[in-house]
Formats: C-alpha cells, structure tokens, sequence
C-alpha cells in the first residue's frame, strides 16, 4: 500500500516540519518547565520523543519505511498533550504536535484501509543481544531504527542502523562489546545523536546511552559521579538544587559523550577551565570489553594529546566524575556593549587577566538578538536596530559577583546591568518605536553609550518601552500566548545567570537554519583574532554561505582563548550542503596554515575524541 501524504512546499505542513527538525534533543529535557513527553520518558528510544517521530513522518512521507508493529505503538503513544509545541516554538517558532496528529492519523487510516503492519522477526544476533539488556531494550524494527539514520553533520550521509540498543549497566556495555568483537559487528555510541562530524551513525548496531542516567553527589569531595545518559540541563538543576554549579555544554548534550567527544567548553570555561579541568576521573569499556578507570596507574593515558592527527576512540565512557564549584548568593550579570570586536577582546583579556567575572564571553548581534527574539521575523528586525540604531555590533557577557561588577564600574565601561536586560528582553517589541529612539538621541553624547550611565536611565527606559510577558509574546501563534505569558513571568527566564548557566542563551542560535561552527583555541590577539574573522567571512561569501561571527570565551587567565565562527546552511537543499562542505573544508585547511605558521592555533577538529586530555596539550604544546 502505497502512502499518499501531501508533501506541499508551505513551511508549516506537517511534511515540511518534520524534514525541519534540528535534531538538538531540546525535546527531552525539562528547560520550559512544561513538561516532557511521557512516552519518552517511559520507553527511552529516541523514536518515542517529538524528535523520533518527526524524523519517522519524514521517512513514511517519502515511502522509505513501511508502517511497522512499533511505528503502530510509536503513534499510539502520543497523546497530543502539545508540550513539544512550547519546547520547539521557543527555539526554531515550529508546532510539531502537526506531525505527531498527522502520523497518528496516517497509521489509523492505513490500518482502516486494511494495510498490512510489517512485523520485525528477531535474528541470531538480536536474541544474543535481548539476552543481555531485555526482551524491550533492543529493537532491529524499521520505525526504531530509522529514527538513528540521521544527524545534522553536513559532512555526513544517511546511514540505517541494524538495530539500536539501550543498555542499563556498564557490565551490560561489556558483554555487549565482547558479543559485536565475536561476530566481528560494527557499532556506534549515541548520546543525544548530534555529531558536526557525523559520528552518530553506523550502519551496524547503535548503542544508545540514555537509559544509563545515575547521578551520586559527594559533595564532601565537591564532585558528582554522572552515568553517561545524563544531560547537562538535568545535571545542572540538580546541582543548583544544592547550591553548585557544573561547568556544562549545551542543555541537551549528555555530559560524558561530551567530554568524550571534544571536552565542556561554555563562557563559565574562563574560570573553571576547560578538558581535564571539569572532571576527576571516568570509566570506561575498552575495545575488548575491559572495564578501565582513567586514574588507574595501568590505564590507557587520556590525559595525553597526539597532535594534529584524529584519535581512535579511546572506548565507551561509562561513569564521570565532575567538579562541583560552589554558586555565590550575590551573583549577577550584565551586558557591556562594544562598537568594535577589538575593544570587547581587550575588555575580555583584561577582565580574565584580572581575575574578574566567573563567565566572560563576546558575543554579536547575530547571537543576542536571535536569543532575544520571540521569532525569526524579529530577530532579523532586532539585529538591525543592534547594529544600526543603537550601534552595538557586540556585546561582553559577564556573570560575576559583586565584587566583579564593582571591578567593571571602577574599569569605566557602561553596561547593560540585570533590570536594563530584563527590560530590553520583556520590552523588544517597543525597541523599533520612535520614542524608543527618540530617547536614545536626546539622552546621547559624544562618548559611546553615555545613556547608560544616567541613573534615571532604566525608568526612562521601562516607560518608554512598558515591557511585559504579554508584549514580548504579542508575535507569537495566539494559541501558544496564553503558556509564554506565563513563562516570562518567571524570574529565571530574564536572568542572565540562570540563561548562561544553564545554556539557554545559545540554544536558539540555530533556529534561522542549523550551523557548522569553526572552532579554535588561540592566543587572545587583537591582530590574530580579526585576520581570522575576516577571513573566515570572506571564504563564507565566496561559496556564497550565511555566516556571522559566534562567540569568544577567554580561558587560562587570559592567555588564550575559544574563538567559534559560524556557517549556516539549509541541510534540505544539495546545493547548499555541496556549498558548506567546500567553506568548511577551506576554513579548515586555513586554521591548519596558520597552526604552522604561527605555533599557537589549535584547530577545535584535532580535538575529537580526546576531550579528556590536560588543557596545557591544547594551549602551549
């Protein structure tokens, strides 16, 4: 029976959503505080969660899996509650409960009409391996295993697992190692299956981590001992529950994959470093199926960096030990604004140099006002007012005590302190006002930003604009309103503490179209860093790729730093996959000329699989 879905060109058909997922794995954590879907949480395949099912739509859509025994149940499991709604709304302004009802609609009329449901038959090799996990936690069924064909890497093809496998035990991992070297079985290890290099796919068995979510404090030690399935938000809010902080990556990313992969880097890296800095010690499953502890005297030396070539994996991490740093009552954040890229870098170093601030990053128009933005419309509106209006190209997040902030007024720059963003955020839609402007004018002089040093300033500014939840969600579908109104009536969802500890500044960044980023770690060097960007910007207009500048974190007291330049591409269109392949390999091949030339630029590629090295291999060897 053939399948007869419309596949129509308008963005908002439940067709066009599907094949628009981000794949980012925002959809199995809690961070809107709406809840998450309830057959995810129960079954744990990635199929069962919104993601799952939209890439499982797309595929039925284009005839390339028949309905199947799960893809009935993947369906009937779904109760259109809407909390994917909120969750994708938020980030990429997309409804997917329109693909949950269209794919629960397509399997009821297939089955109305007498379709036949394909049953999956178990071979030799998935018997041997439900022996090891359970009857329910492998499954070889083309609605499973489509939905770990894809990633987002644009380096990377489609690749259909065999199976997929969810272990619960490290000992469950061992046996199953030991069973694929046996049958001379290929496999891949899954986190929340975002890979820029493609990594996340195989066509032999996936193991997926995500059952495995352990999480024991020992905080008399300041550590906390994570399973490899726990995702950096989860990991967080539970660390904050007891007055720590992690040094996480992005919310969905599970924090050992992510060590694993390249190490935890975030703006809160200026302070808590970077690799070997955020953990004390990790298991690990061997090629062989051993288990090996890091700080064992016998195992292998991760600690170690083998430049410029990629590492094989060093096995599957089973356990980490992360470093707890204690959060401070008087913590604050603020946004210092900046007319040139220069300037905000020498503000950074001198910051880090300094010791002053927990987190430091610089960020651009680009960053700031699609976070702030409720949707795609607005954030291109708001990036003009940034850059034209206000003339504020870039922006220095800091989060520090009050000391640090004190540090700031004393060091002369203006900022934008926490009522100011708040204002700014729940006020965005007045922003193009005339009398907005106007009062910007009459308020300036000479001097770069003088506005925000008059202390009547934020009244000024909060009656000009009338900020609140209900006019920041004035855009937004009116059906949806109702739910944002009363999410940023939330304290923490203007905090710019909370929103950088938690990564929440960032996830937005690829709502206009995902990105591939280029990352490298260098001296912190006005010349260097602005002869990069440029060049970068121009191989991007040369392929004729979206670009922007990403973001710069200083690390290590302000020696060196993280510079992320971003290229933005449609991963439906050939033509412009074809077109950041080429940017992207020219980016790179130019951050390889200048680690020969100068001694001092570390390509963030060199880097894979060996994020448990000393942060001193990336920076000075």
């Amino acid at each position: 029976m053939q399948n007869n879905i419309n596949k129509s060109d308008k963005v908002n058909t439940p067709y066009e959503i599907a094949r628009n997922c981000r794949h980012y794995a925002m959809c199995k954590i809690d961070f809107l505080g709406s809840g998450v879907c309830e057959s995810g949480l129960k079954k744990h395949f990635v199929s069962f969660y919104p993601q799952g099912r939209m890439i499982l739509y797309e595929a039925i859509s284009e005839n390339r899996v028949p309905v199947t025994e799960k893809c009935v149940e993947i369906a009937d499991s779904c109760n259109l509650c809407g909390k994917c709604d909120y969750q994708c709304y938020f980030l990429n302004e997309m409804r997917p409960t329109k693909v949950m009802e269209a794919l629960k609609n397509h399997v009821d009329t297939f089955i109305k009409n007498g379709g036949k449901v394909k049953l999956a038959n178990d071979d030799r090799l998935l018997t041997e391996i439900k022996k090891i996990v359970g009857e329910n936690w492998a499954s070889n069924d083309e609605a499973i295993t489509i939905t770990y064909s894809h990633d987002l890497s644009p380096i990377s093809e489609p690749k259909i697992p065999d199976c997929v496998v969810m272990p619960y035990t490290k000992t469950e991992i061992s046996s199953l190692v030991k069973l694929f070297n046996k049958n001379k079985i290929t496999y891949t290890i899954r986190g929340n299956g975002q890979n820029l290099l493609g990594f996340a796919v195989n066509e032999g068995v996936i193991i997926d981590l995500n059952r495995m979510k352990t999480i024991e404090f020992d905080e008399k030690n300041w550590c906390v001992k994570i399973g490899p399935g726990v995702a950096a938000f989860d990991l967080q809010k539970q660390a904050q529950k007891r007055g720590y902080r992690i040094n996480a990556s992005e919310p969905a990313a599970l924090v050992c994959a992510n060590i694993m992969c390249s190490g935890i880097m975030s703006t809160f890296s200026t302070t808590y470093g970077i690799n070997a800095d955020n953990f004390i010690d990790a298991e690990f499953v061997d090629k062989d199926g051993s288990l090996f502890s890091l700080n064992d005297p016998s195992s292998p030396n991760l600690y170690s960096y083998k430049n410029l070539e990629h590492k094989n994996s060093p096995g599957i991490c089973v356990s980490a030990s992360i470093k707890l740093h204690p959060v401070i009552d008087d913590e604050r954040g603020i946004l210092v604004p900046f007319q040139a890229l220069s300037k905000a870098i020498d503000f950074i170093r001198d910051c880090s140099i300094r010791h002053i601030g927990l987190a430091l990053g610089v960020v651009g128009a680009e960053y700031i006002s699609t976070f702030l933005s409720p949707t795609k419309k607005s954030a291109s509106e708001i990036k003009d007012i940034f850059i034209d209006k206000l003339d504020i190209p870039y922006l220095v997040v800091v989060i520090g005590d009050k000391y640090a902030i004190r540090s700031i007024d004393e060091m002369g720059y203006p900022y934008f302190d926490q009522r100011l963003f708040s204002v700014l955020y729940l006020g965005l839609q007045s922003l193009k006002s005339a009398e907005w402007m106007g009062l910007i004018k009459e308020l300036s002089d000479d001097e770069p930003y003088s506005y925000l040093r008059i202390k009547s300033f934020p009244d000024l500014l909060e009656t000009a604009l009338s900020p609140s939840p209900v006019l920041y969600s004035k855009e937004i579908d009116p059906d949806l309103r109702p739910f944002f109104e009363k999410l940023f009536s939330s304290q923490e969802m203007t905090d710019l503490v909370w929103l950088s500890m938690y990564r929440i500044m960032s996830t937005r960044l690829g709502r206009k179209k995902p990105f591939l980023p280029v990352l490298i770690y260098l001296p912190i060097d006005n010349i260097l860093i602005n002869e990069l960007n440029d060049k970068f910007r121009l191989i991007a207009d040369k392929y004729h790729v979206d670009n922007d500048f990403g973001f710069i974190t200083p690390i290590d007291n302000g020696k060196r730093c993280i510079f992320e330049y971003d290229y933005f591409f449609d991963y439906n269109d050939p033509e412009e996959i074809r077109r950041i392949r080429l940017a992207g390999t020219e980016a790179n091949i130019l951050v390889d000329k200048y680690s020969i030339k100068t001694g001092t630029v570390k390509g963030h590629q060199y880097v894979l699989y060996q994020g448990f090295c000393r942060k001193e291999n990336l920076l000075y060897s």
